[in-house]
């Protein structure tokens, strides 16, 4: 069951990131800010527009950054096969690399919101997984 948090209540830390160019490609990807609690190669759940969605913190030069957003784990880790949702939502909101995003922080590394400045969502934000069994699905994707 997931809980329903506002993005100004008080549990929600809200950080300004930005978009950036993915490497060569013109496809825009999150920049994530210096403060963030990741590390490269996490993946972490990333709430889009009401939906739950999967990225693996990856870096380059300046920092680290989400190349794409999927909409479940192995396609995090496997991009070439499905559909980047972090793409759909920059087309749906009109916004490019260079523009200002929202970044709302709902379980430290592990679940964030993204949203435009100014705009207020209110995220269904899933509960972490029991461990074990995240143990348990690492092995078998091994």
């Amino acid at each position: 069951m997931s809980e329903r948090i506002p993005s100004d209540h008080d549990s929600v830390r809200s950080l300004r990131a930005s978009l950036a160019r993915s490497g060569g490609t013109r496809r825009p990807c999150l920049r994530l800010p210096d403060d963030v609690a990741v590390e490269k190669g996490d993946t972490v759940r990333l709430l889009l527009d009401g939906t739950t969605t999967h990225a693996r913190v990856s870096s380059d030069a300046n920092g680290l950054l989400l190349r794409g957003s999927y909409d479940n784990q192995r396609l995090a880790r496997e991009p070439g096969e499905g559909e980047n949702r972090l793409v759909e939502w920059c087309e749906t909101h009109d916004r490019g690399p260079g523009d200002a995003v929202e970044l709302d922080e709902l379980d430290q590394g592990f679940c964030y919101g993204l949203r435009e400045p100014g705009e207020r969502v209110v995220y269904d934000v899933p509960r972490r997984p029991n461990q074990s069994l995240s143990d348990i699905a690492s092995k078998l994707g091994e």
